[in-house]
């Protein structure tokens, strides 16, 4: 398909990489944070827009993830957006808890510490536990 279609018509074709995956970045639809960066598959992508629920391929276990089939946290899509050359998509989301895996609202809870180019500092607190939300 020709570049200028890509980058200003109105066709929705998103480009997959190599591995059949695009990145992801699940933005609160209210507050404009980050929440999280993810890969999706075709297959989770169609899912997310049929159903409306953030939907996800986890490349750890080669399977898709439904975002919050665990813990409940689960992420209502409000808009996907889509970058210029349809290779990267920002999922605006509705929450009702933390997105992250270890218990914060979001997974960019920590930033590099100004003047260091190793240490972390924390600029979040933990919104809930997720040993309770995460029961095996």
């Amino acid at each position: 398909m020709e570049s200028k279609q890509i980058e200003e018509g109105l066709e929705f074709v998103p480009k997959f990489n190599a591995e059949g995956l695009i990145p992801a970045i699940a933005q609160d639809a209210e507050t404009g944070e980050v929440l999280m960066v993810a890969w999706m598959n075709r297959e989770a992508l169609d899912h997310t827009i049929a159903t409306g629920r953030g939907t996800y391929y986890s490349r750890s276990r080669k399977k898709l993830w439904k975002k919050g089939e665990e813990s409940g946290h689960v992420q209502q899509v409000r808009q996907i957006l889509v970058d210029c050359d349809q290779d990267c998509l920002i999922l605006k989301v509705r929450v009702d808890a933390g997105q992250c895996h270890v218990g914060y609202q979001s997974c960019f809870y920590r930033a590099i510490k100004p003047g260091s180019a190793k240490a972390l500092e924390f600029i979040a607190q933990k919104t809930y536990d997720p040993k309770a939300a995460y029961k095996k």
